[in-house]
């Protein structure tokens, strides 16, 4: 009697088990998808609901938003597997790759047709400072809005071309400097409360918008260079099985209009393939400015500053063969995709 009743307490465990191996848990049957605070998690609630609503339906399965106060917030729960794909930007998608078991299998196709997006620097419509360089020359007198830490367009696109490049540390240059978030950034400049700050072109297409009279306050005083459209990621150690529901989901999506007016308030149009290669030249960016602050660094040791040098050269070299290789790839792609197209 008592051999019979662990079998029958033992069944609810194995059954269990074997769900674990095949995908999600009955107690736990819902998929967390993870969403980078661009903006207010009240506002960006509205504008996802109606993608992830379609979503649920066509996977067959609750899918959850995770909302955080900051990139870090959301790269930790892919980390601990709270969260099991996550929208980012490059730089934050780099470090789910690298430290959190995140592989990126998708990335956005802007609603413009934009191949990606810029980096801006901007100040009030009224300031004084109209460049770069006036705003360097008078950083001790003003307060700077910089962007969150694991942000591309906030935080690792300025810091190299703004202040690596001109040999700059923007937390000690400036009067004060604040972080926070896309949104924050330009209302705080526009308000007069922050004297620049950090922004990009897709927030602000988004606030003209939300805020058409902010909008109106801002002059932009630089713009980088193109960043790639942003990264989709999912976890490594998902089932095989909802990958690829997953990625049949994301490449097919965009195709009917009603699929193109959940996607407008995004600022997207669809999706389209990608994987970590994306991350090559953000890899490249971040290689640079470690590089500057080590050649800028007069307390090192004069042989150990050259190694520390010669090895981030090695590290750079490395990269640009990996992107010529890729840039390679994809060109006799396109040939062949046009090759087999004409008659």
């Amino acid at each position: 009697m008592i051999a019979s009743r662990l079998r029958r307490a033992a069944l609810p465990l194995i059954a269990g088990l074997g769900l674990l191996g095949s995908g999600l848990t009955q107690a736990d049957d819902a998929l967390r998808f993870g969403i980078i605070s661009t903006e207010s998690s009240q506002n960006q609630a509205g504008q996802w609901q109606p993608f992830l609503d379609d979503m649920s339906q066509e996977l067959g399965v609750k899918v959850e938003p995770f909302f955080a106060t900051d990139y870090a917030a959301v790269i930790q729960a892919m980390r601990f597997d709270k969260i099991d794909l996550a929208w980012y930007g490059n730089k934050s998608a780099m470090e789910a790759v690298d430290r959190a078991g995140g592989e990126i299998f998708a990335q956005t196709v802007a609603a413009n047709g934009a191949p990606g997006y810029w980096s801006l620097m901007i100040v009030n419509k009224n300031s004084p400072y109209d460049s770069v360089d006036d705003v360097l020359a008078h950083a001790s007198e003003l307060t700077f809005g910089n962007g969150d830490p694991n942000s591309t367009s906030g935080y690792l696109v300025p810091g190299y071309y703004v202040f690596a490049k001109n040999h700059v540390d923007p937390n000690t240059a400036f009067k004060r400097t604040l972080n926070a978030n896309h949104e924050t950034n330009a209302l705080t400049v526009a308000n007069g409360q922050v004297d620049v700050a950090t922004f990009n072109t897709e927030s602000m297409e988004r606030l003209e918008v939300t805020h058409p009279d902010k909008a109106k306050q801002l002059k932009v005083i630089w713009k980088s260079p193109l960043i790639p459209s942003d990264p989709l990621v999912w976890r490594t150690n998902l089932p095989q099985q909802t990958k690829d529901k997953l990625r049949q989901f994301f490449l097919s999506y965009g195709d009917t209009s009603a699929q193109k007016q959940i996607l407008e308030p995004l600022q997207w149009s669809g999706f389209a393939a990608s994987d970590n290669d994306q991350l090559l030249p953000i890899r490249q960016l971040e290689l640079f400015k470690q590089r500057a602050q080590v050649a800028a660094d007069d307390s090192l040791d004069a042989a150990d500053k050259q190694q520390k040098l010669a090895d981030f050269d090695a590290k750079l070299e490395a990269l640009n063969q990996r992107m010529e290789a890729r840039e390679a790839a994809q060109s006799q792609q396109a040939d062949n995709t046009t090759a087999m197209a004409t008659p």
